[in-house]
């Protein structure tokens, strides 16, 4: 679909979830079933956690009852602004001739992957838009501007993060396997190296992301099938491909062929430079954004044993309980 595309929309139905899930998938203890979950306890009594839950449920419906035309419209105004961006930001940055073009350029591309991956890619994927019969808005099909497949994020932020969301053992986003965030991790020497480890993955962060769906430590402890292994690498090579000849060889390729020869033979490296820091720009603010959520002083963090047989309200309890406000406009 091209930038001022006209093209008419499939129409959006009434959308009711009472056909969906509402609860997640329980952590169920199978050596006591019967056990009761002590998430919440110092909070409210386990007839206040079943109130929340239900209240919670019931906004939960009253928005998606409310889903419609304007929500259709936010969206495809945000791709519409991500599509300028990408388009104008890939004009300046072939201005090689005139540098303040070049460095617009890049901060347009920046912004542009900034709102793909972020604003459109993370909700698109999460099904939040599955209601308006839009293909290129289909989570199943939705394949995001990052080198990590949509598939692997899918399974591990959608799924593993939301549903057992700082839970020790489980919620591999916890430290992610690399930097030590709270007291209850087990402290290793490498630890010592938190800071510019950090630094280093906020630098390379959709290349982490891609490590971390592939799921490597999980293989190597046993804990992964090797056949889901090998499948998920498959996966991650063939994307790594598709992005790296996109990002880093057939725009400067065009630069070399259709701009150097008019301008400077330093073009293709101008713009394979451009790519690379407007890439940079989005690993930066992704890294910032993600590690907001759940990382500061004061989320808390949760033992498997607890959130064992948790209900409904628990498992709000938890979500809130485990994340952190961020300060910023609308």
């Amino acid at each position: 679909m091209s930038l001022f595309s006209r093209k008419k929309h499939a129409p959006i139905e009434p959308f009711s979830a009472s056909t969906h899930n509402l609860a997640p998938v329980p952590l169920v203890s199978l050596d006591d079933p019967d056990r009761k979950s002590t998430i919440g306890l110092e909070y409210m009594t386990y007839e206040q956690l079943d109130e929340f839950g239900q209240e919670l449920d019931a906004v939960r419906q009253r928005v998606l009852d409310d889903l419609g035309q304007e929500d259709a419209d936010y969206i495809r105004r945000v791709v519409r602004l991500h599509r300028g961006f990408d388009v104008i930001g890939r004009i300046l940055i072939f201005c090689v001739f005139f540098w303040p073009a070049v460095v617009v350029g890049v901060l347009f591309l920046g912004i542009s992957k900034i709102l793909e991956n972020m604003e459109i890619g993370h909700n698109v994927m999460h099904g939040q838009y599955d209601w308006m019969n839009d293909p290129t808005l289909e989570a199943a099909k939705y394949e995001w501007d990052n080198v990590a497949p949509a598939d692997e994020w899918k399974h591990g932020h959608n799924y593993i993060h939301h549903t057992y969301t700082n839970v020790h053992g489980m919620d591999r986003d916890i430290g992610y396997n690399m930097f030590r965030i709270d007291e209850d991790q087990p402290w290793y020497p490498s630890h010592r190296f938190n800071l510019p480890l950090a630094f280093m993955l906020m630098m390379l962060f959709e290349w982490g992301v891609m490590y971390h769906g592939v799921e490597l430590d999980e293989y190597l402890a046993g804990r992964l099938p090797k056949e889901e292994f090998q499948a998920r690498k498959k996966r991650a090579m063939r994307k790594i491909g598709r992005q790296v000849i996109k990002d880093y060889a057939l725009f400067p390729a065009i630069a070399l062929v259709a701009i150097a020869p008019f301008t400077t033979w330093w073009a293709p490296v101008i713009v394979l430079g451009a790519n690379i820091i407007a890439n940079i720009m989005r690993n930066i603010w992704t890294f910032l954004i993600i590690f907001c959520g759940h990382f500061p002083a004061g989320a808390e963090t949760f033992r498997e044993e607890d959130v064992q047989n948790e209900t409904r309200g628990q498992w709000y309890l938890r979500q809130l309980l485990g994340s952190a406000n961020i300060s910023g406009s609308k």
